[in-house]
């Protein structure tokens, strides 16, 4: 538990939650991107849901030209499908799994636990909740894709072949091409996966449209 990332954590139905967010930046951002928005999904306080903000590691980004920066991989060439970082996915994956254990250490259970991510943050979300053991209680996909798709069938777990997952796309998303995003939804769906798939008229960011369905996700799953 050494490395266990940093983290901005929000308690807004006090103590002894009842329920966990964590929640994954994008590239070069840190916890501190999405905290603003926590109360904008009105949940009700009675639900108990805690919000978890961890920090990326910092590491060099070759399509930054080399520089240092938080990312929870590195990223080749524009083309993100391309020659994919999958020791830095994997290394990060791990790292979420030591924030839900953490979780589970503060009494909430994994099906109360939902993995939330924008762009990279989103992958990474993926990536570890199709893989985790235990079942997850939802997974949001904010402008993201399924990272090393091919290594999906062979590393998958059953126990989250029915949990929901969120996906949000912008139409005009230039760093994220929405094909890629709706890509990965068909992969998915092809693969047996619930998925709820929203796209917006916007670029790579996120709009209160958005905020309020991933409220009514959230609602509905936790």
């Amino acid at each position: 538990m050494n490395d266990i990332p940093a983290t901005i954590d929000l308690n807004p139905g006090g103590d002894q939650p009842k329920a966990s967010v964590i929640w994954l930046h994008g590239l070069g951002a840190d916890g501190n991107d999405f905290v603003p928005i926590v109360e904008r999904f009105a949940l009700p306080s009675e639900h108990k849901v805690r919000f978890v903000f961890p920090h990326a590691p910092i590491r060099s980004v070759t399509v930054n030209g080399g520089m240092r920066m938080r990312a929870w991989y590195d990223i080749a060439q524009l083309d993100l499908s391309q020659n994919e970082d999958l020791a830095g996915i994997e290394d990060s994956a791990r790292l979420i799994r030591l924030l839900i254990e953490r979780e589970q250490g503060l009494g909430i259970t994994t099906d109360r636990i939902v993995l939330a991510g924008f762009s990279q943050g989103g992958a990474v979300a993926l990536h570890t909740g199709l893989r985790f053991p235990l079942s997850l209680g939802g997974v949001i996909v904010l402008s993201g894709y399924l990272p090393v798709p091919n290594t999906l069938m062979l590393e998958r777990h059953q126990a989250n072949q029915h949990t929901p997952i969120f996906m949000a796309h912008g139409l005009f998303d230039p760093v994220v091409p929405v094909i890629l995003g709706q890509m990965s939804k068909e992969q998915l769906e092809g693969s047996g996966y619930a998925v709820s798939w929203h796209s917006y008229p916007m670029a790579h960011a996120v709009i209160p449209e958005e905020i309020e369905d991933i409220g009514k996700f959230l609602h509905k799953v936790l």
